[in-house]
């Protein structure tokens, strides 16, 4: 059993796979016609849409760091060359960079053509330009409508006064003059001007800047209206960005030579003093030559003054670098040099300090305002390398000291043997070192400047391009082909929609699959929809399909009935309309057919319909004979050209039916039944509003449930397989009731059915006639289904 179930269930979910193609493909025509629809729709955008052209180009960011050199100077005064990319996709993307090449390439005037449907960017196209003599100061933006007569004369926003080519004219936003260009000139056009600020705005939002992985190239892409446009602009920012970097890299230079000119300034005066001085001495006290004699002396402290000489350059560094750290002007200005302070802790630092100096310029200028987190991070590192810079000095200062002193001391020794000589000479020796030191560094910084000038002469920038953007003609948006995918999928997906909406609140069985789902309820047959005006559609040379149905239910009742020699059938249903008589009438029909003497009872005593089917009069029947007022002989009634088919009438209808059927004189008439007639039907009342069936089901042999298709709600198959499971109605089955073919499947069975033949093989003499394609196309709407439901033979 549990094999057979879990087959079944296999067997269920493959209709449910074929139930769902047929469920959508009777809906075709519909889908062709949206897909159409939706086609069309795509056409219409696509012929006037505003074409979106891209363009690219792509640069290399080199980087400035070169072989270690072991000049301090030239360590302290050029950043260490590591660029972050990042800082210079920020660089490219900023206002202020955009701007440049907007001024440059004049790009504050838009022109467009006026078509009668979409305008036209003709950047580069237009066939007149015009000149901004004087712009208003408060003016940010303006358009013009340009309208031009035949006699080339043209007007602007729909004024009276007209103007000429070359004609200078002022209106309330300035004074212009529009200059002829090339190509012809057409009827409208418009003009836009925005300020440097909103132009280059709108092309920095624009720009893509993507840097290619583990490499320092950048892709710079932009979308425009106009492909000339787009290469322009790209084209222009990748020149203005090089200029720039030679800009910073020469304002570095700048800084440094302006350092070295002031340090110039101070030593030269300071070595003039000490020449005056020393000068000044000599005609004082007539000191033409030094005397021989001090030559032994002073050849033996000779290593030790230039010790110290050495000590004093090292230690005068230091305080010009100390004085330059303290002094608040040169807060955010780069540290030029350790003058010869040979430390390896102070070259770090001072390194460090110059790198963020540099980058917080960057920030800046790249439109981060002082209070930005960045910049203040910035400006909190460089305070803190500026303190351990000036920690470091004071401790330099504190070593040459120690050195100077040790120096001394040893020069005190020295100096004691030579205390016999005169005073005089001995005090011009020490202004001539003096000046000796104030000499060295003067050379120093001399040349320095010359290597800071031949620096400034040949910057060159660290940008490079490696493709000039071209302009690409092809539109990037929209893009056909993903419009034309996009129509297809929309054309399909929304009938799928609406049939799947439609399915979803189509609370009602529509296919033989959604019986089957519910309940485990044998399913007898089918019956499809009777085109027959006549009830009645068994004849002996009917080859209709509903005739071939019924033989077919015919057929598998012999499954069912097999231990019953005269057997009673119950028909019932959920509630009125599902066809209770039209299936009774005509399974006794063909059981009289196949020589069985068929009697069918109409005991649907509320209301009876057999007798009024088959258009027969109203005679006595089961009321009169439960009332004692007609014998059982007389009951049955036959009906004419059916031979060995009776009806037994219902009678009047009574006040008290139900309880008219718990009546003991049932068991003489069904004994009476069995023992006159080879098959007996009960057409019974709605087992789902009364409980006639239940009580007359003791009498039954099986039980023919009658489900209508597009009638009968899916609910109520709960209800049947409530009667199945709990064994309230006996051998039951199920008989589905006005099978369409516009529900995917034809009559007596179709998809996942063993039971008769669909339409279209041309077999059966009442199949329907096509309409021609337009009937098997829209087949599915069923327009009439709504005027024939009161009128519908059942």
């Amino acid at each position: 059993m549990e094999e057979q179930s879990q087959s079944r269930k296999s067997e269920i979910a493959t209709l449910s796979l074929k139930d769902l193609f047929f469920k959508y493909v009777r809906f075709l025509p519909l889908f062709i016609i949206s897909v159409a629809l939706s086609l069309l729709v795509a056409y219409i955008y696509l012929r006037y849409a505003t074409l979106i052209y891209q363009s690219s180009g792509s640069l290399v960011v080199t980087s400035d760091k070169q072989q270690p050199s072991n000049d301090r100077f030239e360590q302290l005064m050029i950043s260490d060359g590591n660029r972050n990319i990042q800082n210079e996709i920020e660089l490219l993307k900023s206002r202020p960079l955009m701007e440049r090449v907007v001024r440059n390439q004049g790009l504050n005037f838009s022109y467009f053509a006026i078509g009668k449907i979409k305008e036209l960017n003709i950047y580069k196209s237009s066939p007149f330009l015009v000149k901004a003599l004087s712009l208003k100061d408060t003016v940010s933006s303006f358009e013009w409508k340009i309208a031009f007569a035949s006699d080339g004369s043209f007007s602007i926003n729909d004024e009276n006064r007209r103007f000429r080519f070359g004609e200078v004219f002022t209106n309330a936003y300035g004074v212009f003059q529009l200059v002829r260009n090339k190509g012809e000139v057409a009827s409208e056009y418009r003009v836009l001007w925005q300020n440097t600020g909103i132009v280059a705005s709108g092309f920095s939002a624009a720009l893509i800047v993507m840097p290619k992985a583990n490499t320092g190239i950048l892709n710079i892409t932009l979308q425009s209206t106009n492909p000339d446009l787009a290469a322009d602009v790209i084209n222009g920012l990748m020149r203005e960005y090089q200029i720039q970097t030679v800009e910073d890299k020469n304002n570095a230079t700048r800084q440094t030579i302006d350092f070295i000119e002031a340090r110039l300034d101070v030593v030269s005066r300071e070595l003039d003093s000490v020449t005056n001085r020393i000068l000044a001495y000599r005609m004082q006290n007539n000191l033409i030559d030094v005397e021989t004699q001090s030559t032994n002396y002073f050849s033996r402290i000779e290593e030790g003054d230039r010790e110290r000489n050495a000590h004093r350059i090292r230690l005068n560094n230091a305080n010009m670098i100390q004085d330059y750290l303290e002094d608040k002007r040169y807060t955010y200005t780069i540290v030029p040099t350790t003058l010869g302070l040979d430390d390896p802790t102070l070259t770090t630092l001072i390194s460090a300090y110059n790198v963020s100096q540099l980058e917080r310029q960057e920030l800046i200028k790249g439109n981060a305002p002082p209070g930005n987190v960045l910049v203040r991070q910035k400006d909190e590192q460089i305070e803190k390398l500026r303190q351990n810079i000036l920690e470091n000095v004071r401790n330099i200062k504190s070593s040459i000291n120690q050195a100077l002193g040790n120096l001394q001391r040893q020069s005190s020794a020295v100096e004691s043997q030579i205390r016999a000589l005169p005073s005089k000479q001995q005090m011009l020796v020490e202004m001539e070192r003096q000046q000796e030191s104030k000499l060295a560094v003067y050379n120093s910084l001399l040349e320095k400047r010359e290597e800071s000038a031949i620096a400034l002469a040949s910057t060159i920038s660290n940008i490079k391009v490696l493709q000039n953007a071209t302009p690409s003609y092809t539109p990037v948006q929209p893009n056909r082909s993903n419009a034309r995918m996009l129509a297809i999928v929309i054309g399909l997906a929304l009938p799928a929609l609406f049939i799947f909406v439609l399915e979803l609140l189509n609370d009602k069985v529509t296919t033989r699959h959604d019986i089957e789902k519910l309940t485990d309820t044998t399913i007898l047959g089918e019956v499809g929809h009777s085109f027959s005006k006549d009830n009645l559609v068994i004849g002996n040379n009917n080859r209709s399909v509903v005739a071939e149905q019924f033989r077919i239910i015919r057929s598998n009742l012999q499954y069912i009935l097999t231990h019953a020699s005269r057997p009673i059938v119950l028909v019932t249903s959920s509630f009125s309309g599902e066809g209770k008589s039209f299936i009774s009438t005509n399974i006794g029909a063909v059981m009289a057919l196949a020589g069985k003497k068929t009697i069918i009872l109409e005991f649907d005593i509320r209301k009876p319909k057999i007798l009024s089917h088959l258009g027969l009069p109203k005679k006595p029947g089961l009321t009169n004979y439960l009332l004692g007022k007609v014998k059982l002989e007389e009951l049955p009634v036959p009906v004419p050209g059916h031979e060995n088919l009776f009806v037994l009438p219902c009678g009047p209808v009574p006040p008290n039916p139900s309880e008219l059927l718990l009546d003991p004189r049932l068991n003489e008439l069904f004994t009476y039944l069995k023992a006159n007639f080879d098959i007996v039907i009960m057409d019974t009342a709605p087992v789902g509003m009364v409980s006639d069936a239940q009580t007359l089901s003791q009498f039954a042999d099986c039980t023919l449930y009658i489900v209508r298709q597009g009638y009968t709600y899916k609910k109520q198959i709960g209800i049947i397989d409530e009667f199945h499971r709990q064994g309230k109605l006996p051998r039951i089955s199920i008989v589905l009731n006005d099978v369409k073919i516009r529900s995917g499947y034809g009559y007596g069975g179709g998809y996942g059915s063993t039971y008769g033949y669909g339409y279209g093989s041309g077999y059966f003499d009442d199949e329907p006639h096509s309409n021609g394609m337009l009937n098997k196309w829209f087949g599915w709407l069923d327009t009439s289904k709504w005027k024939k439901r009161k009128k519908a033979k059942i």
